[in-house]
């Protein structure tokens, strides 16, 4: 942390920049000792940072710094491959990301069959780490499946379920609706496995194969009302809570196909 070089921008212009808040209310964070550089609590108002070094977070939060680094959520279309060049020719996501100037590639993958959210950010460093194995980022899937399926289903996937590479259970799963006529049903599941379409695998195993799989939600951020087919900015709060996340090191997985 630089306090006193004139080169350095004063800390409250910093958040203020960033849209943590007005300059005013910045000031207000920081002699509340809510605001840290590099791990450290800063309540001093004269304070002068390195915006391009310097780790700043509010409350716990990261801030992005960073004005060039843009994130765009994606709710990705069935029949769409995760991928900036199909060398099939199937439908690729530079349909959703040539209206950006940035160069924007995908955090992590999601199967063509399967729609939902995914992250697409010109933020290399971010999206190498939250696609990582070592990460176990949480994961929400609503999956229609044939079939009705019981408690006694519902119990054994969180209990666990082996499959042909290794045992595997989901964090949490419940029922949000069954038909008693054999249409089928509705099951919500979160996992933090980045195995290769784990949600399609484990629902075979109990004997309930996935018809439409949909993935809501991606650690802090949820998919809302955003249409299929549509992109939008992650909020500055969103941006936040998902930079938190990247800087935890190896708690948080790899959202690899489900």
């Amino acid at each position: 942390m630089n306090d006193q070089a004139p080169e350095g921008v004063r800390l409250q212009k910093v958040l203020a920049q960033a849209g943590v808040a007005s300059r005013r209310v910045s000031e207000e964070l920081i002699v509340a000792g809510r605001v840290r550089v590099n791990g450290s609590v800063v309540t001093e108002l004269g304070t002068r940072i390195d915006p391009e070094n310097d780790l700043v977070d509010v409350d716990g939060t990261a801030v992005q710094l960073d004005a060039t680094k843009r994130y765009v959520m994606l709710n990705k279309p069935r029949g769409v491959v995760s991928s900036m060049r199909d060398d099939r020719g199937r439908p690729d996501l530079r349909r959703y990301t040539e209206r950006f100037e940035e160069r924007l590639f995908n955090v992590g993958r999601l199967d063509a069959d399967t729609s939902g959210l995914l992250v697409l950010t010109n933020d290399g460093e971010l999206a190498h780490v939250l696609a990582h194995p070592s990460f176990g980022v949480t994961k929400v899937y609503i999956a229609k499946v044939t079939g009705r399926v019981s408690a006694q289903t519902v119990a054994a996937l969180t209990r666990g379920i082996e499959l042909e590479d290794g045992p595997i259970a989901a964090d949490k799963a419940r029922i949000l609706s069954a038909s008693a006529e054999g249409g089928g049903s509705l099951v919500e599941l979160t996992l933090h496995s980045g195995r290769n379409r784990i949600v399609r695998r484990m629902m075979d195993a109990v004997g309930h194969p996935v018809e439409e799989l949909v993935r809501r939600q991606f650690g802090p951020l949820h998919l809302g009302t955003l249409p299929a087919g549509k992109t939008r900015e992650l909020t500055t709060v969103e941006r936040g809570a998902l930079l938190t996340l990247s800087r935890g090191g190896p708690s948080t997985p790899s959202p690899e196909n489900p």
